[in-house]
């Protein structure tokens, strides 16, 4: 058994990201937050996680926000813009990652939706650095 915290991630259409986004729950939408609900998670808009941490740093101070300058620049850069808001991260409240007995099955169901082609992508993602890129040292701006 690993040690190891996952996170369940989809990317989606445009019109199905609009949706979710809006909370507009129909079609696709809804089963894809029924399936959320199901497993305790909900999901949640990578641009929107980045435009809320960017807001929480400028508040508190950017100096306890390592990832601020990289995250501005994401979410300024218009190609970035329309990737990060086709994409989500299911969260267990407001976990980012949690246990490999949440995710699994979570990521079992959703992978129904991708089979169907109703979502364009699924991944199951852990928490070792070593299956994943790592922020860099010193981020230009």
């Amino acid at each position: 058994m690993d040690n190891w915290l996952y996170q369940v991630r989809i990317k989606v259409s445009k019109s199905l990201s609009n949706a979710l986004r809006k909370g507009k729950l129909t079609g696709t939408s809804e089963k894809i937050y029924q399936i959320a609900k199901h497993h305790g998670t909900s999901p949640i808009c990578t641009y929107d996680a980045f435009c809320d941490y960017c807001v929480e740093a400028e508040q508190e101070g950017i100096d306890n926000y390592p990832l601020y300058d990289w995250t501005k620049k994401v979410i300024n850069d218009e190609s970035k813009k329309q990737k990060h808001t086709r994409s989500f991260a299911f969260y267990l409240g407001d976990a980012q990652v949690y246990e490999k007995s949440i995710a699994e099955p979570l990521y079992k169901d959703l992978t129904k939706l991708y089979e169907a082609d109703l979502i364009e992508d699924i991944t199951l993602i852990d928490s070792n650095p070593n299956n994943n890129p790592q922020p860099p040292e010193k981020i230009a701006i």
